[in-house]
């Protein structure tokens, strides 16, 4: 069975409108996703490896000869798919395996941090950033105390420039999730974090600065107070630059992140 899924699903994907074809890039948020001509059939194959994982009679010691090393990560390659539907189902298969092969975790986590390094400083260009998020929310939530130094650093050196590309609002909404969860879990991280958002802050793009203020108040409301003090002054500024800014949205959003930054203060 596992053969026949590999046969049918780990296949080239083509190639997205901005790559070889001579065409000028187009902005991401701008673009009709990619349907697969062939998704009546894949459906059935996903469908088919979907329910084999999540059975009750599957049992993992005897399944990961099959669902080896090799087959989790050829199924990761497979978020590049430009097709939602496919990306859908990806992420309910990979949020199942990690559940019940521990043996793969390591794995999982090192390829989507390999996934989140290309696009941040190489292509800037992936499908399944926002899918490959959610499944890390559930993760990050099921840490335990104290947190790795693996985490952490996972937190600074990805999900923080994550913020940085240009396609951010696509997947904000789960970045954001991600990184709150990590303040929420372990307190301390919020200096960081909220420096990280310093650090990144859209200069020039409105939208882009009401979402940052609002992941910031959210960051806020986990923050405790020694952490705030490490911070406050660069906060301060960049909320009082927000205040003046001439798109109301921004200086609205960043009144309501001034009265939360005060009352703290």
């Amino acid at each position: 069975m596992i053969k026949m899924v590999v046969v049918n699903i780990f296949r080239c994907l083509p190639p997205a409108p901005h790559e070889n074809t001579g065409q000028e890039a187009k902005d991401p948020e701008d673009e009709e996703p990619y349907l697969e001509p062939s998704w009546p059939h894949l459906q059935l194959v996903y469908e088919l490896l979907l329910r084999y994982i999540v059975s009750s009679d599957t049992d993992p010691k005897v399944a990961k000869k099959h669902i080896d090393h090799t087959f989790v990560s050829k199924l990761i390659d497979l978020f590049g798919s430009e097709d939602p539907r496919e990306r859908e189902y990806l992420k309910m298969i990979l949020h199942r395996i990690y559940g019940k092969f521990m043996v793969h975790r390591p794995l999982i986590r090192k390829a989507i941090n390999n996934i989140f390094y290309r696009f941040i400083y190489e292509t800037q260009r992936h499908s399944g950033i926002g899918e490959l998020l959610e499944i890390l929310g559930s993760i990050i939530h099921g840490f335990t105390l104290p947190m790795k130094e693996e985490h952490k650093l996972f937190l600074v050196r990805a999900l923080i420039p994550l913020h940085k590309p240009k396609a951010v609002s696509i997947y904000h909404q789960q970045l954001s999730y991600c990184v709150v969860q990590f303040v929420e879990k372990d307190y301390k991280l919020a200096d960081k974090v909220i420096r990280g958002l310093l650090k990144y802050w859209p200069m020039i793009n409105c939208q882009k600065e009401v979402l940052f203020l609002g992941e910031l108040e959210e960051v806020l409301e986990a923050t405790q107070t020694a952490e705030f003090q490490r911070c406050i002054v660069p906060l301060f500024r960049r909320i009082a630059r927000c205040l003046n800014s001439a798109h109301f949205q921004v200086s609205e959003r960043a009144l309501s992140c001034g009265i939360m930054s005060t009352l703290w203060a």
